[in-house]
């Protein structure tokens, strides 16, 4: 009788271990960042728009002379050009990307899934976010590469490049959650693309603001895309220590940014 009893409390307690429940948050971000980082690398249209695009752009406008910069060398375009364009490739990874992704995952009923799951829709965000920072340090050893090779002669302190591309990249993903999380699929790929291209033309890029009239200087210069250009350049170019005030209009934008998201993004 003894026996039986013993054999049946040793398979009661074998039952239930190990405890069942979710796993702790860190765990569940880092697997899902993980999973958001495969899921971008694989897809072609989104290489393109965050590899090969800026990569072009810096090739292009770098060795043909279609923009004057004020400067006459090639290495001078290219001071100017580098900059701008790893803050292209910060925009079309954390704002373009992310929006037309994510939007079509709410579309097809992904983020409605994860949404009946213990991860929160703040942590889904983070994870994202972590997600587009590895993939942003495989597009700037890229550029930054092929910048070298064109005679690029960066200044400046790296922290501060840094926190300009970590704000810059909180800002751009914050906006493109939004957008991802409330609009349409559809109008969530037509208004990310058109964004991407006025910006590209509007942000200081690869155009100086300076060459926009003076009443839209004051407005282009508080966009996220122009801050973080600017800001990039007045470090890599100008040698300065750390531009205060574009760095204050990505907190901002961050700010306000990931606020609504949080605030406003629909799982379905």
């Amino acid at each position: 009788m003894s026996a039986d009893t013993s054999t049946s409390t040793s398979t009661a307690a074998g039952t239930y271990a190990p405890k069942p429940g979710a796993a702790p948050v860190g765990r569940m971000i880092a697997a899902q960042a993980a999973l958001e980082t495969k899921m971008l690398l694989r897809n072609g249209e989104q290489l393109l728009l965050t590899v090969v695009i800026p990569s072009l752009l810096l090739v292009l406008f770098s060795t043909v002379s279609i923009v004057d910069f004020g400067d006459t060398g090639s290495g001078e375009a290219v001071d100017f050009l580098a900059p701008g364009v790893l803050a292209l490739a910060v925009m079309s990874t954390a704002f373009t990307g992310q929006a037309i992704a994510t939007g079509f995952e709410r579309r097809y009923g992904v983020l409605k899934r994860l949404g009946a799951s213990p991860l929160p829709r703040w942590a889904l965000m983070t994870a994202k976010t972590l997600s587009v920072l590895v993939t942003e340090v495989l597009q700037i050893a890229l550029l930054t590469a092929i910048a070298l090779a064109l005679g690029w002669s960066p200044q400046g302190n790296p922290l501060s490049v840094l926190l300009l591309l970590v704000l810059g990249t909180a800002a751009f993903s914050g906006l493109g959650l939004l957008m991802a999380g409330t609009l349409k699929a559809e109008a969530t790929l037509a208004a990310a693309n058109l964004v991407f291209l006025l910006l590209l033309v509007g942000g200081g890029v690869v155009v100086p603001l300076d060459k926009f009239p003076e009443a839209a200087q004051s407005v282009l210069g508080l966009l996220p895309i122009s801050a973080l250009s600017d800001g990039l350049r007045d470090v890599l170019q100008g040698g300065a220590s750390m531009p205060w005030g574009a760095a204050g209009v990505l907190a901002v934008w961050a700010a306000l940014g990931l606020g609504a998201a949080a605030r406003f993004f629909r799982w379905e």
